[in-house]
């Protein structure tokens, strides 16, 4: 990374956020940018998470973006493999490797109020940028419980996204603490090899079927001459999970329905009376996120795995103590439980105008204008950000929307800035920071909604609830809502700085903007 370099945006992280914001700003015509990425390679929570069985819960023809369609998935839910192929496979075609800065991890990044510009200290350097738009993602920073104990384990002990292939588990005894996506994804992988398998579950997932298949060469070949076929694909994989909204959303007593099935899954997998009833969750389906796996439930009844209802309690040498007072002799701990999602590290290396750090200033909660934009903070943006999760569809909508706010701020930016004064001062600069009042108003309706959903009515406490209770992750409505929610920027919801004149310090709103709107 060149000394002082300036740009006009940088992109922080590379997986489909930090990717696909590349892609549109070069659409926009915007080509002084970077793509700061702390790894060796793009790919995001698909680069990272690459433990045995890995592979997506949404189909793949909808787990795409929609400007770059793939006519070659292999199979309906594709492996990890398979996307990290297709990350991949998006750099190269839209031209994004002389843009990427990699092994360059954000260590800090100020605003400095009187340049209108981001002040950013990486591991590669530092650099200064007009305009920042984090992408580091929800699901990219492994979170392990503090297990009394832990430390003096003796064995090997690692989390599901950073999973050590130099261990070999033919033969050893396995703990897998956690039952969420992860974990049912790895059990059935592992079982075969180890000599036992120990679960130890809190709270069990309710688990549906995964109808995956491989995709047939005469369909890759139809979709490959005959794009549109791709496309009514994707169209029909988005329109079902549309129609399934309102259940999630206003009516979740509509779900009872799916509970049955989902019951009669477990029910073909599982003889045990006792095993079913430690497997069967008491609170509605959907209230955590609905597990997809075929090959879950009939791991958990061989012979070799255990299932300790109840979370880990401390540790003891090779010996892991349950809650319950259970007891297992292990020599590997595998811990798949999750991610700092309402907690981002990322919040702590951004400060804001007022010196405050995006931590500090969410400290009672994620908020965020659009999913956007946080007061305090001008001319920065986050992909993914708060209340724009799913429960039941594809985060690449989601991401394609914010895409479309992001295309439409540097569009403002342009249509406000102006050119430099006769000494050189002002150099066209200026900056949008989200208002207080703007950002209340946003969350306070999008709470409301969320007051119906089954995410807060379900009866469970779930990853999408921060330290206060507050569902501060999920968004409340469909995809089709939020893609007009972010169709433009609307210049009242944001106050315009500007330069002061040369010999001042610091900036000025320009309270003209509100009245031009």
């Amino acid at each position: 990374m060149a000394e002082h370099e300036h740009v006009r945006v940088a992109v922080v992280g590379s997986g489909f956020g930090g990717l696909g914001a590349a892609v549109r700003l070069r659409r926009e015509g915007v080509t002084d940018f970077v793509v700061l990425e702390r790894a060796g390679s793009v790919g995001g929570t698909w680069r990272d998470n690459s433990y045995p069985g890995c592979a997506c819960d949404v189909p793949s023809h909808l787990y795409s973006f929609s400007f770059a369609p793939n006519p070659d998935w292999p199979r309906t839910f594709s492996g990890q493999e398979h996307i990290r192929a297709y990350l991949e496979h998006v750099t190269d075609v839209f031209g994004l490797r002389p843009h990427l800065r990699l092994n360059s991890e954000v260590l800090r990044m100020t605003w400095d109020s009187e340049t209108l510009r981001w002040d950013i200290e990486t591991a590669g350097g530092r650099l200064s940028a007009d305009f920042v738009v984090s992408a580091t993602g929800p699901l990219s920073d492994p979170k392990i419980p503090d297990i009394p104990g832990l430390d003096s384990f003796p064995g090997k002990v690692f989390h599901s996204a950073r999973w050590d292939h130099d261990y070999d588990l033919r033969g050893k005894r396995v703990a897998m603490v956690g039952t969420g996506a992860s974990a049912i994804q790895i059990v059935p992988a592992i079982q075969p090899l180890a000599r036992n398998v120990t679960l130890f579950q809190r709270t069990p997932p309710w688990v549906m079927p995964r109808m995956d298949r491989a995709i047939s060469g005469a369909e890759r070949l139809l979709h490959r001459q005959l794009p549109f076929t791709t496309q009514a694909r994707r169209g029909l994989l988005w329109g079902i999970r549309e129609l399934q909204v309102q259940a999630f959303t206003k009516h979740p007593g509509q779900l009872g329905a799916v509970e049955q099935l989902a019951k009669r899954n477990m029910a073909r997998a599982i003889k045990d009376p006792a095993l079913r009833a430690k497997l069967t969750p008491d609170y509605r389906i959907g209230c955590k996120r609905i597990l997809l796996s075929s090959t879950y439930y009939p791991a958990l009844a061989q012979p070799n795995v255990d299932v300790v209802a109840s979370g880990l309690s401390r540790v003891e040498g090779s010996k892991l103590v349950a809650a319950d007072g259970t007891e297992a002799q292990v020599d590997a701990i595998v811990f798949g439980t999750g991610f700092h999602v309402t907690d981002m590290p990322i919040a702590d290396r951004v400060v804001g105008a007022d010196g405050r750090t995006l931590a500090e200033a969410w400290k009672g909660g994620m908020e965020a204008l659009r999913g956007a934009s946080a007061a305090g903070f001008p001319n920065w943006m986050t992909v993914i950000g708060p209340n724009t999760g799913l429960g039941n569809s594809s985060m690449i909508l989601m991401i394609e929307s914010q895409l479309n706010y992001l295309a439409d701020f540097v569009r403002q930016l342009d249509v406000l800035r102006v050119p430099p004064g006769p000494q050189g001062t002002g150099g066209g600069r200026v900056a949008l920071d989200a208002r207080p009042a703007a950002v209340r108003a946003w969350n306070h309706r999008v709470q409301e909604r969320m007051k119906r959903t089954v995410w807060n009515t379900g009866g469970c406490t779930s990853w999408y609830l921060d330290a206060n209770g507050r569902n501060s992750t999920i968004w409340p409505g469909t995809t089709t809502e939020f893609r007009r929610a972010t169709q433009r920027v609307d210049l009242a919801e944001y106050e315009v700085l500007r330069p002061v004149s040369q010999g001042d310090s610091g900036a000025v709103a320009d309270e003209s903007a509100e009245a031009a709107v």
